[in-house]
């Protein structure tokens, strides 16, 4: 029985945002699920779409002899902490260390965590653990697809596997793949490697793969990674100002280094696809209520520059502003206000209250929402997201409230989680399909479940700290020459203020 050590440490971080990643951040999970370790690992994963679920179920179909560590996960964010960070990676290895000898390790990671001391979270991680464990346990790493792959995971890691999909429908299936991936080292052979860095940087908004140019660039890839082959394109997260913040091909296998550069001529052929259209919120209202007069389901706005999955507080008000300026009818989900939750409860369903709503996390151009709310639903935010993304995920909102302003109503929760299940509206009474117009905090991971009722998607920038153009971003500490966007201005260090 081949004995393989699995853990995951997972953080999208985003250096711009305003609140940062604590160890209790982690214990907690926010609406990622609380820490777990030892044997919770597998009766609590072993299910959900997630990269380590996959692990576990070919493992156990393999007969492996699985040694879980631990596993910690919270919403992104702003850098991860120094303390949570070294008390969290010391805590991984020296299980890993203590589980010796192993005959493969098998990670769950991001790939775009920065730390309050670190650029390369996942990096100096996998460099501590080869360290300890020495040069001949394989080790595979599952990443997000977002993930900012850097020279130090690549050499530390024996395959880097990453997501296909975005919306992440596929985590539990890259999980098997690296599986699979390890599966084939155990005899000792370990594959040939290339990494290539793509030359620009792109807007999440428009990296859905259901949509071109992703699309079709992942059909190039599937039909590239063949038996022989795994090969990975990481989008990258653009919000992370560091060297190397960047999108990048993976390719391992005997045509390692021509199959990646292949895969990385047709990034770079896509770039000018990588756009797309953007609405002021006042604007995107409008269009949104002339859509609504004909439209047979609701008309979704992605929210997306104040995405909790991209690293926002998830409490920016524009969309409310402009929703109850418009005295639009439709719901808004989730914003992040723990005291109005609580308060919520206090004064009990068909209660009012009056108080001022968000906007609490000193956005430029926002403020709170002073009015007077009706409490039509409360809950205790616990529920099971049934939708393809979070797919049988246990979420725990914390005491969570609808209130109506006018005719909108708005989800306010306790805990963070990007707005990507119906179930997140329905844990408060509000039937999604039934609303005119849904709008969500989130860029693309609401298509799984919103994209079959909708009749049309737009995409907003209400103020927020997730820029939809990478160029609008204050950087200092790029690759000098990688262009801000698709088609965008190249960054240069003397341009920096």
């Amino acid at each position: 029985m081949p004995r393989i050590a699995i853990g995951g440490f997972l953080h999208e971080t985003n250096t711009f945002a305003p609140t940062k990643a604590t160890y209790e951040d982690f214990v907690s999970g926010g609406g990622s699920g609380r820490m777990l370790s030892g044997t919770e690992i597998i009766s609590e994963l072993g299910h959900v779409n997630g990269a380590i679920s996959g692990c576990i179920r070919y493992g156990q179909q393999q007969d492996w002899s699985l040694v879980p560590t631990l596993f910690a996960a919270t919403s992104p964010s702003a850098h991860v902490t120094e303390d949570a960070f070294e008390r969290i990676a010391g805590d991984i290895i020296d299980r890993i260390a203590s589980a010796m000898p192993l005959d493969g390790v098998f990670l769950d990671l991001h790939g775009a965590m920065v730390t309050e001391h670190l650029d390369d979270g996942e990096g100096e991680l996998l460099k501590r653990l080869r360290q300890k464990i020495g040069p001949d346990v394989p080790i595979v790493v599952c990443l997000d697809l977002h993930a900012n792959v850097t020279d130090l995971m690549f050499r530390m890691a024996d395959v880097l596997e990453s997501y296909r999909t975005y919306p992440h429908v596929d985590m539990a299936e890259t999980g098997l793949r690296g599986a699979r991936a390890l599966s084939r080292m155990l005899g000792g052979d370990r594959p040939a490697k290339a990494m290539r860095i793509a030359p620009y940087l792109s807007a999440i908004a428009w990296q859905c793969t259901t949509a071109e140019p992703a699309r079709e660039l992942y059909a190039k890839l599937a039909k590239l990674a063949d038996d022989s082959h795994d090969v990975s394109f990481n989008m990258g997260f653009p919000a992370a100002d560091f060297a190397e913040c960047q999108m990048t091909v993976l390719a391992y296998g005997p045509k390692a280094d021509g199959v990646a550069d292949e895969m990385l001529a047709a990034v770079i052929a896509a770039e000018p696809q990588f756009c797309g259209k953007v609405w002021a919120p006042e604007e995107g209202v409008a269009e949104a209520i002339r859509l609504s007069g004909s439209a047979k389901g609701p008309i979704v706005i992605a929210d997306t520059q104040d995405n909790p999955g991209a690293g926002a507080d998830s409490d920016t008000t524009g969309m409310i502003r402009a929703m109850v300026a418009a005295d639009a009818a439709g719901a808004i989900g989730n914003l992040y206000d723990p005291e109005a939750a609580l308060a919520s409860h206090r004064v009990g369903e068909r209660g009012a209250l009056t108080i001022a709503l968000g906007g609490q996390s000193g956005v430029p151009g926002d403020a709170p929402f002073i009015a007077t709310f009706a409490v039509e639903a409360l809950s205790d935010g616990n529920f099971i997201a049934a939708g393809p993304y979070y797919r049988g995920k246990k979420m725990s909102m914390g005491p969570s409230a609808c209130l109506r302003v006018g005719r909108l109503r708005i989800v306010v929760v306790s805990a963070k989680a990007q707005m990507a299940d119906r179930d997140m509206f329905r844990q408060v009474r509000i039937e999604p399909e039934n609303e005119p117009i849904l709008i969500v905090k989130s860029s693309v991971h609401f298509r799984a479940d919103f994209e079959p009722i909708a009749a049309h998607l737009l995409t907003c920038a209400a103020p927020g700290p997730m820029a939809v153009d990478p160029k609008d971003l204050p950087w200092r500490h790029l690759r000098p020459g990688i262009r801000l966007g698709a088609m965008g201005p190249a960054f240069k260090t003397e341009d920096i203020i």
